[in-house]
């Protein structure tokens, strides 16, 4: 979600290619200092961008970072954790509680966004986890409805829809959607209408 500085560029590329400068990283997750912490995580999820196999092995920690006061450590190591999910979805799932309490966080767009995103791109990988997260998912799209983060939740939304869900899961997704795609407008309409396509 952040955008990188040169700097930035420069230790994601050291921490993706030395595995002790990705392991100080990952041990100032737990630091004392909220700026370091923050510091640690952006770089975290820029290396997950570039390469999630390496933080493989790390996922541990990451849902540890979950407990940390501020909004950034916490959508920094969601979006880590998201893009480690095809690799380690197990670890993942470990992260629920954390991603809860984030979805929820009245304070932070970002965090409630990479907390949608999470819990999606979970969901969708079997029928089991989608029953375990649905009903995140569904309160999320309820309370949020018409944030300005909604539009990029329903993203997320659209890519749950297109995944392994149980078929109660599906039939109630499409029930929630189903207002919007009839009476929705613009952008809100058309992904509506696109999650009860998927599910139908």
């Amino acid at each position: 979600m952040s955008s990188e500085s040169p700097e930035d560029k420069k230790r994601i590329e050291d921490a993706a290619k030395q595995p002790a400068v990705l392991e100080a990283l990952v041990d100032a997750l737990s630091d004392g200092s909220r700026r370091g912490r923050q510091q640690a995580a952006r770089i975290i999820a820029g290396v997950a961008r570039e390469d999630p196999e390496l933080l493989v092995g790390h996922g541990a920690a990451l849902v540890d970072a979950l407990e940390r006061p501020e909004a950034q450590t916490r959508w920094e190591c969601l979006e880590a954790l998201t893009r480690i999910i095809p690799l380690d979805a197990r670890v993942c799932e470990k992260a629920i509680p954390g991603a809860e309490t984030a979805l929820f966080d009245e304070g932070s767009g970002p965090l409630r966004l990479a907390a949608m995103r999470f819990l999606c791109a979970l969901g969708a990988t079997t029928e089991k986890r989608s029953e375990k997260v649905w009903s995140l998912i569904d309160e999320g799209i309820q309370c949020w409805h018409g944030d300005l983060e909604f539009q990029d939740m329903l993203l997320a939304v659209i890519d749950f829809s297109q995944g392994k869900l149980a078929p109660e899961v599906k039939k109630a997704l499409g029930d929630r959607m189903r207002f919007d795609a009839t009476n929705g407008r613009g952008m809100l309409k058309k992904r509506a209408s696109q999650i009860v396509e998927n599910v139908s």
